[in-house]
């Protein structure tokens, strides 16, 4: 009986996996790991961020973005972009190159912790002393020595380098294993010698001593200086340093609209309450942009502008107004106002955030020219980017004279 039961198991089992072989399995791909799926943080921006951008321009600005220093505005907006998890443009497949760069311009500015986060899931960071180096020095800034050490240990490749030599100096030194530490030290300074690194270290490891001042050149010396308890606030950081241990965070930033011109307010307050722009609103600029006192006329005349970008308006009145207007053109070239504006009409939304960041990124910390930061503003209203596009109206407003 027991036989025949199994027998009939049997039966039934093959019957099954023949009917599934005859209907077919259908099998999914995973898609292989690009420089942009890995998250650093939720954004809220979606998943199709990166449909129809270019990987040149995301190269392109990405690695500038890394170097530059832009107004808090346009760096809200870089953080945003670079640390949302999205399938990334064409050919950013095993991009290792590119995902360090996108690591890299989120320390540049001021979000560690997003670096951090993705490449500690990066592929291969262990067999890429580049991209593993940006691994270990986000986590420093982001206060994970233990992550940072981790990468130290593991590395397979390059891990004679001075600079991973310095690091596992100074795991060694925090973890209690002197003798190693002092060992380790001195085939770094072998190698090449760091009188700041030097300086610091030999405190650490004699346990006494007066270090000096702090160092904030990088991750590691920032590291070694938070442990040796020294004054940080007096040193002078290098940007990615600064960027890290100075921003409030990853969220837009506070701009108070209080600052603004009070014949330019009516706009300031809407744009910081996230209202609408009202026709009440504009037109009342449009008094100011009339007015016969030079100034005030300019002022009028720019936040008109910019209230009509961040509103959508494009009325006939509204045309009629703002075509009048002797507000003067930027300093982006014609070339990337053209890109800008496609990306815009067909709504690709990272390719219109990488195109404003470039600008953003050439006119540095005194931010965009006002024709500049209006083509800007409209671009990423258009595209959905309306919190950025108020930022950025907003932080325009407070530098009209």
């Amino acid at each position: 009986m027991l036989r025949h039961t199994c027998l009939i198991a049997l039966i039934v089992l093959a019957a099954s996996a023949g009917a599934a072989a005859s209907q077919g399995v259908e099998v999914t791909n995973l898609a292989p790991p690009d420089a942009f799926t890995t998250s650093g943080r939720d954004t809220g921006l979606p998943v199709d961020l990166w449909r129809g951008a270019s990987i040149k321009t995301a190269r392109t600005v990405i690695s500038l973005l890394g170097a530059k220093t832009l107004t808090p505005a346009g760096a809200a907006l870089a953080r945003r972009v670079l640390a949302t998890g999205a399938p990334g443009p064409k050919d950013s497949t095993h991009d290792a190159e590119l995902a360090g760069a996108r690591a890299n311009a989120l320390m540049a500015q001021g979000d560690a912790k997003a670096a951090a986060a993705i490449l500690a899931r990066a592929p291969g960071v262990d067999r890429t002393p580049e991209l593993a180096r940006a691994a270990a020095e986000s986590a420093l800034l982001a206060g994970d020595d233990a992550r940072a050490c981790a990468l130290a240990e593991g590395l397979t490749a390059g891990r004679d380098e001075v600079y991973w030599l310095r690091l596992r100096t100074y795991c060694q030194a925090i973890g209690g294993q002197a003798a190693q530490a002092q060992l380790t030290f001195d085939l770094a300074q072998a190698q090449a010698k760091d009188p700041v690194f030097a300086r610091l270290m030999s405190a650490k490891l004699a346990g006494a001593g007066a270090p000096g001042a702090a160092s904030l050149r990088n991750g590691l010396d920032y590291a070694l200086s938070r442990d040796l308890g020294l004054d940080l606030a007096a040193a002078k950081p290098s940007p990615i340093v600064a960027a890290a241990i100075a921003t409030p965070g990853p969220d837009a930033p506070a701009l108070d609209p209080s600052g603004v011109s009070p014949d330019v307010a009516l706009l300031a307050e809407a744009l910081a309450r996230g209202e609408p722009v009202r026709e009440a609103v504009l037109a009342a600029l449009v008094e100011t942009a009339a007015s016969t006192e030079p100034k005030a006329r300019s002022r009028g005349q720019a936040a008109l502008l910019l209230g009509v970008a961040v509103s959508g308006s494009g009325s006939v009145e509204a045309r009629g107004q703002i075509a009048a207007l002797g507000v003067p053109e930027g300093k982006a070239p014609v070339g990337r106002n053209l890109a800008l504006q496609a990306a815009a009409e067909q709504k690709l939304m990272g390719e219109a955030a990488l195109l404003a960041l470039w600008t953003c990124a050439e006119a540095g910390p005194a931010g965009p020219a006002i024709g500049d930061r209006v083509r800007i503003v409209q671009a990423l209203h258009a595209v959905g980017l309306d919190a950025d596009a108020r930022a950025l109206a907003l932080e325009g407003l407070l530098a009209l004279k």
